[in-house]
């Protein structure tokens, strides 16, 4: 069978550690083949970026509510994990976890059953579970009616998930306990903290346990005091958590964005958009889990005014990244591709632009356009 290949040139490449000039990019089978000096002649039907592009791994994002109109917690199938992946494609993302939040039990079932073949949808690299074992008193926007402590059902739901891509869970340590985290780690699945008050003890306790991340971090998640680091502290100061963050301007204080960078680095902070069915469409209110969430200014809130998900691509964070965290830019791409990668476990084949990693790759301008993506090199 003859191999399916693509040519790339581009002026500037970065390749997810560092910078090259004007380059071919060599893609087989929707792999990456190599990348060489831009040659003299170029080879026939190769692709030409604008002069001003710049080819960069993929983008990946691990909390996606909804986009391109649609929620999937509305309806967790395969229809709407299509359509919500090709809604942030335009932005960039190539990779991503769609995300169920807190919901009634059936969702988490339906999820399950549709998992498997919502995997074949390009981009998606497998599934984040927003609760519901978190704690009432950091809900956010999260339904307290379906918050539960998670029963033998939930758990095999979880479980049957996790051999199924890349899945993470997001859970309150100090209401699920380390057995649970334990047990749901073993399983293969990425366990993160969020929407919870757990001290700093607890933290390290189910980071022990296996726990590996935070989830947006600062947002819903118990703060730091000078005797008690909470959830925060324990995130800026374990170099082995991940963490989260949503970099949209309204969520995180701009100094508490450079804190961030400052304490994790480029290598455990991620990019995450935390979107909502507004993003990649002309969607300006939606229902959520029976309430009506209204985008104004850019802000996503409830009848009450909780902040509500967020109105943001994955191009957004990285521009904000670098506009308001202060970010370089290739600390920018990093924290958008290559971190969220190792975080997942698959940086040994996402993230970066080297021989034998999958082309699943980004065109983007200085004025933040994105110009191609391509997943799989298609």
């Amino acid at each position: 069978m003859t191999a399916t290949t693509i040519d790339v040139l581009a002026q500037r490449v970065f390749d997810g550690a560092g910078w090259h000039g004007p380059s071919l990019l060599r893609c087989a089978d929707g792999l990456i083949a190599g990348l060489e000096p831009a040659p003299l002649a170029m080879p026939e039907g190769c692709m030409r970026l604008p002069s001003d592009a710049i080819l960069a791994p993929g983008f990946i994002d691990v909390q996606v509510n909804g986009g391109g109109g649609v929620l999937l917690n509305d309806d967790p199938s395969v229809a709407t994990v299509r359509r919500i992946a090709k809604a942030h494609r335009r932005f960039g993302t190539t990779g991503l976890l769609p995300t169920l939040i807190t919901d009634a039990p059936e969702k988490l079932q339906k999820l399950s059953a549709a998992a498997s073949d919502a995997l074949q949808v390009p981009g998606v690299l497998g599934f984040h579970l927003e609760g519901p074992a978190l704690n009432t008193e950091r809900k956010g926007i999260h339904p307290p009616q379906h918050i539960r402590e998670l029963t033998q059902v939930d758990t095999a739901a979880l479980v049957s998930i996790a051999p199924i891509g890349r899945s993470l869970v997001t859970l309150a340590p100090e209401r699920a306990g380390t057995d649970l985290i334990r047990t749901l780690s073993a399983a293969g699945l990425r366990v993160s903290a969020g929407h919870s008050e757990a001290t700093v003890l607890q933290m390290q306790a189910a980071a022990d346990a296996g726990l590996s991340g935070v989830t947006h971090l600062f947002n819903a998640m118990s703060q730091m005091t000078a005797r008690e680091p909470g959830i925060v502290g324990a995130a800026l100061a374990d170099e082995r958590l991940f963490a989260g963050i949503i970099c949209d301007g309204l969520h995180v204080d701009p100094r508490n964005l450079k804190v961030a960078l400052k304490a994790k680095t480029r290598e455990r902070l991620m990019l995450v958009t935390d979107a909502m069915p507004t993003a990649g469409s002309d969607v300006t209110a939606f229902r959520l889990l029976g309430r009506d969430i209204v985008l104004k200014d850019g802000r996503l809130t409830g009848p009450d005014g909780t902040l509500a998900g967020a109105h943001l691509t994955m191009i957004g964070a990285v521009r904000n990244a670098v506009t308001l965290m202060g970010a370089s830019l290739e600390d920018a791409l990093v924290m958008a591709s290559a971190t969220p990668a190792k975080f997942l476990g698959l940086n040994d084949r996402l993230g970066r632009i080297a021989e034998g990693y999958k082309a699943d790759l980004v065109a983007i301008t200085p004025d933040w356009r994105v110009v191609g993506t391509w997943i799989g090199s298609a």
